[in-house]
């Protein structure tokens, strides 16, 4: 059994279905060896994934940057999500996908005629609670001191491991990264800030995964006539923010009431999260 499974799940490997305690993969896998991959997560609402062709995009965009040949078409893609889907009984899960450049000699540059190693499975989601959609959730902060190359979204994470123990040893859920200065991301997160009304997130660049929620909330901005300023965000404009949220597949978008043990705002909630929240939960009922 493994700590936090319950059962013995299905899950795909290399193009065959089988129970997780009979997925096995050598040792020589660059995944294992080097942390040689790339990985999403797909979340699912009754049953339907949310917000999937944006996923599968992104798949694409870190393949080619670390030149790991895609080895499925988008329809493939989709087939094999369904597939897993089917694996669970729960309404809402969470779809894990992670490539690997596959197995070869230990070396660091790129292997030749290597096939990748394709690995799927679900997990039911266990969605934020309503409380803490209601109450919203602490945070304290920390430099970001991970690589420079945050956009691809890479199984290398020790970065981020780091991150969220860092916070989870301070019994709260998540960080809020600053680097050289200015707010970057949170461990698993984006991060957000809102000042006299209007959205302010960081530059979609290299030191930020841009989220597949980052463009689903530019899109509700856009759509409730939000104001959103995507720049350079210092730390003083974070420490007066009048609030502050953080957005990922899991975490959906949640309000930030606490920094460092100081209160954000009036240490409640505010109004721009309840305009985007409620925005977030129309699109999950229109799947």
């Amino acid at each position: 059994m493994i700590p936090g499974i319950e059962g013995d799940p299905r899950v795909y490997l290399n193009g065959e279905f089988t129970p997780l305690s009979q997925a096995k993969i050598s040792v020589l896998d660059r995944g294992f060896i080097f942390g040689d991959g790339i990985y999403e997560v797909v979340p699912v609402y009754g049953r339907k994934p949310f917000r999937m062709a944006q996923h599968l995009a992104r798949l694409e965009r870190s393949l080619a940057a670390i030149r790991i040949p895609n080895p499925h078409t988008v329809q493939q893609w989709q087939d094999l999500v369904g597939k897993l889907i089917e694996t669970s009984d729960a309404q809402d899960q969470i779809v894990y996908l992670q490539l690997t450049r596959g197995v070869a000699r230990r070396d660091h540059a790129f292997p030749a005629q290597v096939v990748p190693t394709v690995f799927g499975m679900s997990s039911p989601f266990a969605r934020p609670s309503a409380q803490v959609r209601r109450d919203g959730v602490k945070t304290v902060s920390m430099p970001d001191e991970r690589w420079l190359h945050c956009e691809i979204k890479s199984t290398s994470l020790l970065g981020n491991v780091l991150a969220r123990q860092f916070a989870a040893d301070r019994d709260v859920p998540e960080v809020v990264m600053f680097r050289d200065g200015h707010l970057s991301e949170g461990s698993s997160s984006n991060v957000w800030v809102v000042k006299d009304g209007r959205l302010l997130a960081p530059l979609k660049d290299n030191l930020i995964l841009e989220g597949i929620r980052y463009g689903f909330i530019e899109d509700m901005a856009a759509a409730r006539g939000i104001q959103l300023e995507m720049r350079p965000i210092s730390r003083a404009e974070v420490d007066a923010a009048d609030e502050l949220m953080l957005s990922s597949a899991t975490k959906e978008i949640l309000p930030i009431v606490s920094l460092d043990s100081k209160p954000v705002g009036d240490g409640r909630p505010g109004p721009v999260y309840a305009r985007l929240r409620e925005g977030y939960d129309e699109a999950i009922a229109r799947l």
